[in-house]
């Protein structure tokens, strides 16, 4: 069984309730999707307990962004964040975590942050003018995914490919807190699954760790919405 984390975000709390589901469930293998440390109250602890285990890591947009500071928007939530993310890891880890492969194949299964042609273009629920272009390249029947922090799962009308999203363990904006990741069986089934935690604990570790950024990670983990 092989348990699929997407978009931790350094919510440790979120990680610990999703470990022990998974645990539960009987995963015994794990897919990393990017997004470990970025905008959470635990970057550095995250990232230590996602080492833990015996996983499969790829990068996403949140690990280039903290190496290359220049390539993320220019806003002070996304900035103030990056530069708490930088001293809590240290350049040796950011280092590490940046020269993750951007993509990873198994089987019929693909697995990347966003989509195979970029870390912050992604898929939605609902069909978007672009889909066929950002399927480029892709042969697998499923495609696993985050970024969006939007579990869903469907088939493209764009060659019938099935198109998953685990959802975020650490920031769902979907309007359910509860974390959300993936089960995927040993012959291919995939379970979406939501996990309850204290999102409210996380929430109140943000605001106190990292004050500035950290007011409106704080509303995202308490609502559930990117809109604060």
């Amino acid at each position: 069984m092989l348990a699929v984390l997407y978009d931790v975000h350094g919510n440790l709390e979120a990680l610990e309730a999703v470990l022990a589901d998974a645990r539960q469930a009987g995963a015994e293998r794990y897919l990393l999707g990017g997004d470990y440390a970025l905008f959470g109250p635990w970057p550095a602890e995250t990232v230590a307990r996602l080492h833990d285990l015996d996983a499969t890591w790829i990068r996403g947009n949140g690990e280039r962004w903290t190496a290359r500071p220049g390539d993320a928007p220019e806003n002070e939530v996304v900035q103030g964040a990056i530069e708490a993310s930088r001293a809590e890891l240290g350049g040796g880890l950011i280092d590490e975590l940046v020269a993750l492969p951007e993509q990873y194949a198994a089987g019929d299964a693909r697995y990347c942050h966003a989509s195979p042609v970029s870390d912050v273009r992604s898929f939605f629920p609902e069909p978007a003018e672009d889909e066929a272009e950002l399927l480029g390249g892709v042969f697998e029947d499923r495609l696993v995914f985050g970024h969006t922090h939007l579990q869903f799962r469907r088939r493209s009308e764009a060659g019938g490919t099935e198109l998953v999203n685990p959802g975020s363990v650490g920031m769902p904006f979907d309007g359910d807190p509860r974390a959300g990741y993936a089960l995927v069986a040993d012959d291919g089934e995939i379970e979406l699954r939501r996990v309850a935690y204290d999102h409210e604990r996380s929430a109140e570790a943000v605001r106190d760790r990292f004050p500035g950024f950290g007011e409106t990670v704080a509303r995202r983990i308490e609502r559930a919405s990117l809109e604060v």
